[in-house]
């Protein structure tokens, strides 16, 4: 009954054993996963993930941290992908801002950002976005591509990937059509700000996603993540919400197929 809506099964911390993995999710609940690319060499490991697993959807895109390598003649290239494989590409991402690292100028990780979301609204794909402590610039250049894409007669909407920000920031993104993402984080110690955005904004606003191998969940902390975790996940906003384990589930699998339109007849 579970959509992981942010893998990254292209990553080598799987190279030993990913065939294994990825064939024992089914038998362990996991009906949808979303691998999210993070770099153009991603994307090309992305692209040949979905083709051989079915119940593997993409999304594409560069990274704060690999923008660098982002041109006009690989830009060109990103789209070609996209309107190449659209029954599977479903999203744009992983894209947005990272200015914990200092690893790319801060000015052209805004370009990037802007021109992935620009390809997004004219593709009618969602995003996903990565943020690090970047709240404010993140918002402002996601609230100013949906108002012209708005006065375009188009939408632009996404997730916010691992939301970490305020109460306030929450319910300004919602305001914006975005759903939060939400994986291992919510399970740890020092997750009160979390804890305070899960409780409050809707379980309808809400998708699952692990985005391992990173941030497994209590009580597997600090081991390899994989969607084997996420019920882990789901059981700890089932106690925020006061719901059980089953309705979270279920709830965010039909948020997250909702977001990124993914029939049924292609289960």
């Amino acid at each position: 009954m579970i959509f992981d809506t942010h893998a990254h099964y292209d990553d080598t911390a799987f190279d030993e054993d990913r065939k294994e993995i990825l064939n024992s999710l089914k038998t362990g609940g996991i009906d949808l996963v979303l691998t999210v690319a993070s770099s153009l060499n991603s994307t090309e490991k992305v692209l040949q993930l979905i083709e051989e697993y079915p119940f593997l959807f993409g999304a594409v895109g560069v990274h704060p941290e690999s923008i660098d390598e982002l041109d006009e003649t690989k830009f060109v290239w990103l789209q070609k992908v996209i309107r190449d494989r659209k029954k599977k590409v479903v999203a744009i991402g992983e894209i947005g801002l990272d200015y914990y690292w200092n690893i790319s100028n801060r000015e052209i990780q805004k370009q990037w950002f802007s021109r992935q979301l620009e390809l997004a609204k004219e593709e009618d794909l969602p995003v996903i976005i990565h943020s690090r402590e970047a709240a404010k610039d993140t918002f402002d250049i996601i609230q100013l591509a949906c108002k012209n894409a708005e006065k375009q007669g188009k939408r632009l909407t996404g997730v916010i990937h691992c939301f970490s920000y305020s109460i306030e920031m929450a319910r300004e993104f919602l305001k914006l059509g975005f759903y939060l993402g939400i994986g291992g984080t919510v399970t740890f110690k020092n997750a009160k700000k979390l804890l305070e955005v899960v409780e409050e904004i809707p379980l309808e606003r809400i998708v699952l996603e692990t985005d391992c191998p990173y941030l497994a969940p209590v009580p597997n902390r600090g081991k390899r993540n994989s969607s084997l975790n996420l019920p882990f996940v789901a059981e700890k906003i089932a106690q925020l919400k006061k719901v059980t384990s089953k309705e979270v589930m279920e709830i965010t699998k039909k948020n997250g197929m909702s977001l990124f339109r993914i029939p049924i007849e292609l289960l």
